[in-house]
């Protein structure tokens, strides 16, 4: 049995929701916030489309994850010969696989993706089965990939905005892929000359045109137009930002990403500590959050936010008298807005001299009198 208990933590009657106002040229488009995944702006974000070279978002980072970055790659004729954009491999050349990602990413290289897909999944074929399990891992339900690079080889090669930004937000989760990502410039030796090879980014967002960006992957072919996927930072908060066919991309992401930083900033809801106003006697002072819950809101939207919490009925004298019996988990905070769920984070018993402090203040902490006066349940349960 649980005891619910709710709260709302404004009053329903403020503001209603900001939005971002305007459009884009794309066909389709995402903003979504990093840690959270929660969509900000969208645009046809389910719509399958082709998506051209930010296909090598998930080649990459199947490389990466592969762990095999130091080893090094004998570049195949038949990399060499892959048509599109390329670093200019060199038949039979050894390259380190980081190496090959790095030109994947910032140049954009065909013939690096097809040799990663050799080196990491034994085969073209063999890499594209590996690309079409992680992306079913990620939740990306409306993608199918039928090649390492984007080319448009294959009719059955496709994603949406919106699972090209959860990609995006995997990927960014790796420190190694944000690193590579967000690199302007990267030299490596040549197998053949005396002169490095020297690779500037094509993201010209990161290099030139904003200086919030943390990094993304650019796309063009002749039947996917142009695609481009983005990260940026302000403050504390994360952006990605997806365009598929789109013929004003940077001006697109800018906009976008102008939008989000000014209408939403990221609000602590739930903070990390003791849940000082339990008032039930078996609980008092003894329950807890290990982490914080923090999503970003516009103004407005702080008000729509509410909690329900579920506790599980103290069961007084089988705990007293067996306190192995006691679970570790003793309910959830569930937060909602505009009567959606957000999320939910898990209530914790402390034992003997366990504890967990609080360390600023937080939405929680501004709305805790509140609080005070639903929680409180009789020492029976």
């Amino acid at each position: 049995m649980c005891l619910l208990l709710s709260m709302h933590i404004f009053s329903p009657s403020a503001a209603a929701s900001e939005k971002i106002s305007g459009g884009v040229s794309a066909r389709g488009a995402v903003l979504m916030e990093q840690s959270t995944g929660r969509v900000l702006y969208e645009k046809n974000p389910n719509a399958k489309m082709r998506i051209a070279s930010i296909t090598k978002i998930m080649t990459a980072i199947i490389a990466i994850e592969s762990g095999k970055l130091d080893t090094e790659v004998k570049v195949s004729a038949n990399a060499v010969k892959t048509e599109g954009s390329s670093v200019y491999l060199v038949p039979n050349e050894k390259i380190k696989l980081r190496d090959l990602v790095y030109g994947l990413m910032l140049r954009s290289g065909n013939d690096a993706a097809v040799a990663i897909s050799e080196s990491v999944g034994g085969s073209v074929p063999g890499f594209v089965h590996m690309m079409n399990q992680k992306a079913e891992e990620i939740g990306m339900v409306n993608t199918e990939f039928a090649n390492p690079h984007g080319l448009d080889d294959h009719e059955n090669h496709y994603s949406t905005a919106y699972d090209m930004a959860l990609l995006m937000r995997y990927a960014m989760h790796n420190k190694t892929f944000r690193d590579i990502s967000g690199t302007k410039i990267y030299r490596t030796t040549h197998p053949t000359e005396k002169w490095d090879r020297v690779w500037k980014n094509k993201n010209k967002l990161l290099t030139t045109f904003y200086k919030y960006c943390t990094g993304g992957k650019t796309g063009y072919t002749k039947r996917a137009k142009r695609t481009l996927v983005t990260t940026a930072t302000k403050g504390n908060l994360n952006l990605i930002a997806v365009t598929i066919n789109d013929p004003d991309d940077w001006k697109d992401h800018t906009y976008m990403f102008d939008q989000g930083f000014k209408l939403f900033k990221p609000v602590k809801i739930v903070e990390k500590g003791t849940l000082d106003d339990i008032k039930n006697t078996f609980y008092k002072n003894k329950l807890y959050v290990k982490r914080d819950f923090v999503y970003p809101l516009s103004d407005g939207e702080k008000d729509d936010v509410s909690l329900q919490t579920k506790l599980l009925k103290p069961q007084v004298k089988k705990w007293k008298s067996n306190p192995d019996s006691v679970p570790n988990i003793v309910g959830r905070i569930k937060i909602y807005q505009d009567d959606e769920a957000i999320g939910n984070i898990p209530i914790y018993l402390k034992k003997g001299a366990a504890s967990a402090k609080k360390e600023s203040p937080s939405f929680w902490g501004e709305v805790k009198h509140m609080f005070s006066l639903v929680i409180g349940v009789r020492s029976d349960g």
